[in-house]
């Protein structure tokens, strides 16, 4: 069932790429990242630049269907965590050069990413936000079961509700350009 969604996805994804507006970066076939710029409409949040409503950020998408084709053999949830984690590590610089170039940079206040894939990311130089609307949360909270990251088994679907909560990620440009210059 697995190999026929991601089958179907494939066929969807360049439709979804068009229409989300998302770009690759220069070397996509290295970074786990699709991108684009956004306005943030959310509540104001307190980083160490301050992200209020309008700001510019740079909105990441993982790109999914590459990682569930990737995850196809793989059984554990450590082993996949740890990919996930390393390629949004190596692909983080990438990003920060996209902003140093970028023709706007000096407007972008940084990136936001939103997910329920949310442990360890403190370590990699993002900060953790609840999404505060429930219809929003619930919407993102599906979004990521049909996405094949939820377990399979039904008994442990109700224990990751309630550890995998729909979450922003957001860092500064400053502190990425701080952790990740190119």
């Amino acid at each position: 069932m697995r190999d026929y969604f991601i089958s179907i996805w494939e066929l969807i994804n360049p439709i979804y790429y068009h229409c989300t507006r998302l770009t690759y970066l220069s070397s996509h076939d290295g970074n786990i990242f699709r991108v684009r710029l956004t306005k943030y409409k959310g509540r104001n949040i307190v980083l160490s630049d301050g992200i209020n409503k309008n700001d510019t950020l740079v909105k990441i998408h993982l790109h999914n269907v590459r990682l569930l084709k990737e995850f196809k053999n793989i059984n554990s949830e450590i082993r996949k965590a740890k990919i996930i984690y390393n390629y949004v590590k190596k692909s983080l610089p990438e990003i920060d050069l996209y902003i140093q170039i970028h023709i706007d940079n000096t407007n972008i206040k940084g990136i936001i990413g939103i997910t329920t894939l949310n442990k360890g990311c403190e370590r990699l130089g993002f900060e953790v936000f609840d999404i505060s609307h429930p219809i929003y949360k619930w919407f993102k909270r599906s979004h990521s079961y049909q996405l094949g990251f939820y377990p399979v088994k039904i008994s442990l679907y109700k224990v990751y509700l309630n550890t995998h909560k729909p979450s922003y990620l957001l860092v500064s440009t400053r502190k990425l350009t701080n952790m990740y210059k190119h």
